[in-house]
């Protein structure tokens, strides 16, 4: 039995698009000497934008998927690892759809590690730009922390800026109840 986080095909593509978006926005973050690893990144985010385009398969993408990941290592700053963990967990939609929010959250770090005051900006900015397609396939996944069996587990991203920006991600897309307006604690 496959996990609730996976999502079918056409949802994690549409999600691959957004969280490639998100990802893209603190790209300039990352500030890697090693060119190789800007390559690796931008090559990482190319690849999400070809699998939400349909360019790609799921197994195609599945096997690099952590390309992104390995290259936030040589990132010279918490902000330039922050982002390309964002582009990481964008090119990890292609294995589990809940990944998008990964991006988005590991985005918001970015954001928060380079310019704290923007991070309600950027979150508003993420919510704004979903698609009424990509709103849905995020009401499919469960609440952060209800499902351990993908990234939306009580793990990494369930804690600090990263949780937080997730929870407030499903509120606005209506996943979650109280109807608060949060804010992102720094």
């Amino acid at each position: 039995m496959g996990s609730a986080q996976t999502l079918s095909d056409d949802d994690r593509r549409a999600l691959a698009g957004w969280a490639a978006d998100c990802a893209e926005r603190v790209l300039p973050l990352f500030d890697a000497e090693d060119a190789n690893a800007r390559d690796l990144i931008r090559d990482a985010l190319d690849r999400t934008r070809a699998y939400s385009r349909g360019e790609s398969t799921a197994a195609e993408e599945i096997r690099k998927r952590l390309v992104g990941v390995k290259a936030a290592a040589a990132a010279a700053t918490p902000a330039g690892a922050a982002a390309a963990r964002a582009i990481g967990q964008a090119a990890a939609v292609a294995h589990m759809g809940a990944h998008a929010l990964g991006a988005a959250a590991y985005a918001v770090k970015a954001i928060s590690l380079s310019d704290p005051d923007a991070v309600n900006g950027e979150i508003r900015w993420q919510s704004d730009h979903l698609t009424r397609c990509q709103r849905d396939a995020l009401q499919l996944l469960p609440p952060l922390g209800a499902d351990a069996s993908g990234p939306l587990g009580n793990g990494l991203l369930s804690r600090g800026v990263l949780g937080t920006t997730i929870r407030e991600l499903q509120q606005r897309v209506g996943h979650s109840g109280s109807g608060a307006d949060h804010r992102v604690e720094q």
